[in-house]
C-alpha cells in the first residue's frame, strides 16, 4: 500500500514520525460460524495535535480499531495482522502489564460511546475519576488524585463541588463531560472519542464538541474521532478516512475529501446528508442495500454489491491504494 511507503520513505528521510501509525490491522473476533473479519487491512496515521476522523456505517470496523489501540478486545477478539505503532513503540508486542502501565491512559485514552453505560452507577464521579489515577499513577496519594479529579471536573466546565455526586445526579452533557476529565486524567498525547455526541440532543452535542475543540487546542492533543456525522468530521478534524466493510477506502486531507470525494461509498455518504447551505430544498439520495456479512465478505471489492458504478473486475479483484496527490489515496477500479 502506496500509503504505507510514504509513512516508510518519511522515517527514512529523517522526517518527524506520526503520534500513531497504524499499519495494515487486521482484528478479527471468533464465533461459533467462523472468524469475523471486523477490521482487515487498516492503515492510517495521527500527528502530534491533529484529530483524524474515522467515518463509516455501524459495524464497519471504527470501534474495533479504537479497541485495538487500547488493546482492550472482548474475549473473542483477536488482533491477527498489522502494527499499531505509538510513540515508535509497536504496542501489539506489549504485554498487558506493560500496556496497563505505560500506554493506557498515559499515552492514550478513550471516551465511550454512552457515558451512562460507562459509568458505574454504584461509585462517586470523583472516586471513579480517583481510581482511574491511582491505577495508572501508584504513587499518587488518594488525596493528591482527589484534587485533581476535582481540577479536571473544573477544566471540562463541571462545577467541581460535584465531586461525590453519582452519575445518575448529572445530566447526560455533564456525564460525557465526566468522561471526558477521566479520559484526560493521566495526561495522554492521543484521545480516542468515541461518538461522543451519541444521545445528546442538539444543543448539548454541541457544547460537547466545543470542549473537545478547545481541549485539544489547550492540551496540544492527537485525537481520533468515531462517528457516522460528515458533519462533525468537518468540523474537528483535519483527515479522514472513510471505512467500509472492515477497509479504509479514502483517505486524506478533510478539505480535499469533502470538495472532491472520488470513492462511489464517499459520495453515497455525502449525498444522504442534508446541506445548510442548500438554497433550495434537495432531495437526498440513499445508498441501496446492506453491508456485506464478514464472515464471508465478497471476494474483489466489499462495495461492489451496492455500487451503481460496479464492473466486471469489481467482483474478482480487490483495487489497490491509489495515490491521487494532495494526500488523497483512494481504493477503487474507477481511478486510474
Amino acid at each position: 500500500m502506496k500509503l504505507v511507503k510514504t509513512l516508510k520513505a518519511n522515517k527514512a528521510s529523517g522526517m518527524s514520525m506520526p503520534l500513531l501509525e497504524v499499519d495494515k490491522l487486521r482484528t478479527y473476533y471468533k464465533t461459533l460460524r467462523g472468524y469475523v473479519k471486523a477490521v482487515d487491512g487498516v492503515s492510517f496515521s495521527v500527528d502530534k495535535q491533529e484529530a483524524l476522523g474515522l467515518a463509516g456505517e455501524s459495524g464497519c470496523g471504527k470501534t474495533t480499531i479504537a479497541l485495538s489501540i487500547l488493546r482492550i478486545l472482548p474475549s473473542n477478539g483477536e488482533i491477527v495482522g498489522g502494527r499499531i505503532v505509538l510513540d515508535s513503540v509497536d504496542i501489539t508486542k506489549l504485554d498487558e502489564e506493560e500496556m496497563r502501565e505505560n500506554v493506557r491512559w498515559k499515552k492514550v485514552s478513550i471516551v465511550f460511546q454512552g457515558a451512562m453505560n460507562a459509568l458505574n452507577p454504584v461509585y462517586s464521579v470523583g472516586d471513579q475519576i480517583v481510581e482511574a489515577i491511582r491505577l495508572h499513577e501508584p504513587g499518587v496519594s488518594k488525596r493528591e488524585a482527589l484534587e485533581r479529579a476535582m481540577k479536571l471536573l473544573e477544566l471540562v466546565g463541571v462545577d467541581p463541588s460535584r465531586v461525590n455526586s453519582y452519575p445518575h445526579e448529572f445530566s447526560g452533557g455533564m456525564r460525557q463531560r465526566a468522561m471526558i476529565a477521566m479520559a484526560l486524567a493521566s495526561n495522554p498525547s492521543l484521545l480516542i472519542a468515541d461518538e461522543p455526541a451519541t444521545a445528546l440532543d442538539v444543543i448539548v452535542a454541541a457544547q460537547v464538541l466545543k470542549l473537545l475543540k478547545e481541549l485539544r487546542n489547550k492540551l496540544s492533543l492527537g485525537m481520533i474521532l468515531i462517528t457516522h456525522d460528515l458533519s462533525i468530521i468537518a468540523e474537528l478534524c483535519e483527515k479522514t478516512a472513510i471505512m467500509y466493510a472492515g477497509k479504509v477506502v479514502e483517505y486524506g486531507d478533510v478539505v480535499t475529501i469533502f470538495k472532491n470525494p472520488l470513492h462511489p461509498y464517499t459520495q453515497g455518504l455525502m449525498s444522504s446528508f442534508p446541506s445548510v447551505k442548500a438554497k433550495e430544498r434537495i432531495k437526498l439520495i440513499s445508498i441501496p442495500g446492506s453491508p456485506p456479512d464478514l464472515l464471508s465478505p465478497p471476494k474483489g471489492c466489499r462495495f461492489y454489491p451496492r455500487c451503481k458504478f460496479a464492473m466486471e473486475i469489481c467482483r474478482g479483484k480487490e483495487p489497490a491504494f491509489i495515490d491521487v496527490g494532495g494526500n488523497h489515496y483512494v481504493t477503487c477500479h474507477l481511478i486510474k
